[in-house]
């Protein structure tokens, strides 16, 4: 088992910055990646940033290429997302998760709610 705990959310006016962490413990060692998903209400749940543990290589969506960066620090073993330019369609709940295989994301943090006024 992967425990992920979030934190870093808050309140931020539209241009502003955030910083997401993400701690993990218990099983890390068996993880493949690790990324950012968000959810908005009414809205389905979405893919926003992921790294590869190994060797760190990184996919971003579309919406937030150019603002949002995911990094990684194995001595940690925690990964942060760094959002940049927000915009009022970001807000949402941020969730951490951990996939050991790269196909399903089994591991979920509690979720942090990230809200960004106009």
């Amino acid at each position: 088992q992967v425990q992920l705990v979030e934190s870093g959310g808050g309140l931020v006016q539209a241009g502003g910055s955030l910083r997401l962490s993400c701690a993990a413990s218990g099983r890390t060692f068996s993880t493949y990646a690790r990324g950012w998903f968000r959810q908005a209400p009414g809205k389905k749940r979405e893919l926003v940033a992921q790294i590869v543990w190994s060797g760190g290589s990184t996919w971003y969506a579309d919406f937030v290429k150019g603002r949002f960066t995911i990094s990684g620090d194995n001595a940690k073993n925690t990964v942060t997302l760094q959002m940049n330019s927000l915009k009022p369609e970001d807000t949402a709940v941020y969730y951490c998760a951990a996939t050991n295989s790269g196909a399903t994301y089994s591991y979920w943090g509690q979720g942090t709610q990230v809200t960004v006024s106009s």
